[in-house]
């Protein structure tokens, strides 16, 4: 390097946009190549993604911390035995093993049974374990309040979003609620997603009978914007008796609010 030649780093004309995004926009370039700075924190990203779908789940511990909050908890687990299988066979990740079909056995029905509340891994470990037990705080007392019977909070390691289908079938629930680590993002490595499906059954729900909530973590959905969201479905469900695609989330969400308000202020 030369004074005639010197190496400079260059931002991106874009780079004021970052503020309203996570996304890997305007990272700027240093000769012809990104800068050390977003090298370095792409590889973090992907390190922590790599984490969240690698590192187990701490189960006895969240099952502890219910337990402090007064929630029963029972623990199952699907066919796939390790992570390997279940990231290589997803249809084992939807079944009960023979273990914890047994254990449900076990566990008596509960009569008149409501909901069922599923807790599983997923692809992001964590996920559940930085946003299970803080929703499920905001969750099972509104369940409560609105009368609801469920049983203990199913954890289930290795579980996929079907694997709620056979406990919901087992406890004759209406509502079946699956909360899941979803697919780590480079930006979110810590996403939880909410499945919603009205009388589940093991081998007869499909994915179009599910309502999704997903990107709840601190930089996309909030837990309370996530609740309200659930329990206008469940309350939408229960009148229609289905949910699914033809099941609509008419919540509007406070962006969606302040983008209406700007729209309308430019036109």
């Amino acid at each position: 390097m030369t004074e005639n030649n010197p190496i400079t780093l260059k931002l991106d004309p874009w780079h004021e946009l970052t503020r309203f995004t996570p996304a890997r926009i305007a990272l700027g370039r240093a000769g012809m190549s990104l800068p050390t700075r977003a090298c370095l924190d792409f590889q973090l990203a992907h390190a922590l993604a790599r984490d969240a779908v690698n590192i187990p789940l701490d189960f006895a511990s969240l099952a502890r911390r219910l337990s402090t909050q007064g929630y029963k908890s029972l623990t199952l687990q699907s066919q796939a035995e390790n992570q390997a299988m279940y990231l290589q066979r997803p249809d084992l990740g939807r079944l009960l093993n023979a273990a914890s079909l047994s254990g449900l056995q076990n566990n008596a029905a509960v009569v008149a049974t409501d909901a069922v509340i599923v807790v599983a891994d997923g692809l992001s470990s964590k996920a559940i374990a930085n946003h299970a037990e803080p929703f499920l705080n905001l969750l099972l007392p509104e369940l409560l309040q609105k009368n609801c019977k469920f049983p203990p909070v199913c954890l289930v390691k290795h579980g996929r979003v079907a694997i709620g289908d056979a406990v919901a079938e087992h406890y004759a629930a209406r509502l079946c609620i699956v909360l899941i680590g979803e697919r780590p993002g480079l930006s979110s490595p810590d996403s939880m997603g909410i499945y919603f499906t009205y009388k589940a059954r093991a081998g007869k729900s499909s994915d179009a009978e599910r309502n999704c909530i997903s990107n709840i973590h601190p930089n996309g959905l909030s837990y309370q914007r996530a609740l309200h969201k659930l329990m206008f479905l469940i309350d939408k469900a229960e009148k229609l008796q289905f949910s699914g695609v033809d099941l609509k989330d008419e919540t509007t969400d406070f962006t969606e609010k302040k983008l209406q308000q700007v729209n309308f202020l430019l036109d």
